[in-house]
C-alpha cells in the first residue's frame, strides 16, 4: 500500500496528447501530493492537441527508453488519436507498460491510451472502456469492453473521455493506495 502522497506516478506521452487527458490527472495527482514525472519519446517538451488544433506544451521530466518501473507506483497514459497512436509502435514504450503489468503496478489509459494496452497484450480477458471508436479493438484483443466513465480489472484503469477525468483521476488514486495488483504476466 502506498499513501497518494508518497506516490511516485510516471505520464507517457508524445505530441498530439489531448491537452486536458495529460495536465488534469498531472496536475490533481501533484495537487494531492503525488510526485508525477511526464516522459517522453526523445526527453522533450511534447505539444498537445485541443479540439482541431496544437495545444499547449508539456515538459518533459525524462526519456522513455531510460525509465525504470521499478522507481514508479503507477503508470498514466493519456489519450487523443495521435498520442497513442504514436506510443504504440515504439518498443521501449510497449516494453515499459508490460514492465509495469508483470510488477502488479497500476496501469491508466484514457479514450485512445488503451490503444497502448492492446499493443502491449494487456487487456485479454479484461473490463476496459475507452473513446468509443476503439472499442472493437479493445473487443479484438479479448477485452470485454464496457459503456462507462470508468472501468477497473486488476489495476488497470480505463476511461472514456475528458468528461470523465474526475472519476478517473480518483480511481487512480484508490488503486494506489490499495497497492500491488496480482495478475498473470503479460
Amino acid at each position: 500500500m502506498t499513501a497518494i502522497d508518497k506516490a511516485k506516478i510516471l505520464i507517457i506521452a508524445t505530441n498530439g496528447f489531448e491537452q486536458s487527458e495529460l495536465e488534469f490527472p498531472r496536475d490533481q495527482l501533484r495537487v494531492k501530493g503525488a510526485e508525477v514525472h511526464v516522459a517522453t519519446l526523445d526527453g522533450k517538451a511534447i505539444k498537445g492537441w485541443e479540439g482541431s488544433d496544437w495545444g499547449r506544451e508539456a515538459e518533459a521530466d525524462a526519456k522513455v527508453s531510460e525509465i525504470n518501473s521499478h522507481d514508479y507506483d503507477a503508470l498514466v497514459i493519456p489519450g487523443g488519436q495521435i498520442n497513442p497512436d504514436l506510443l504504440r509502435v515504439e518498443p521501449a514504450v510497449i516494453n515499459l507498460v508490460k514492465d509495469f503489468y508483470n510488477e502488479g503496478k497500476v496501469i491508466a489509459a484514457v479514450c485512445h491510451g488503451p490503444w497502448v494496452l492492446v499493443e502491449a497484450g494487456i487487456v485479454k480477458g479484461r473490463e476496459v472502456t475507452s473513446y468509443h471508436s476503439i472499442k472493437t479493438d479493445v473487443i479484438n484483443a479479448g477485452g470485454t469492453w464496457v459503456d462507462e466513465p470508468v472501468a477497473c480489472d486488476k489495476g488497470i484503469v480505463t476511461s472514456r473521455k475528458p468528461d470523465d477525468l474526475k472519476d478517473f483521476v480518483a480511481k487512480i488514486v484508490e488503486e494506489i493506495e490499495e497497492g500491488q495488483h496480482n495478475r498473470t504476466a503479460a
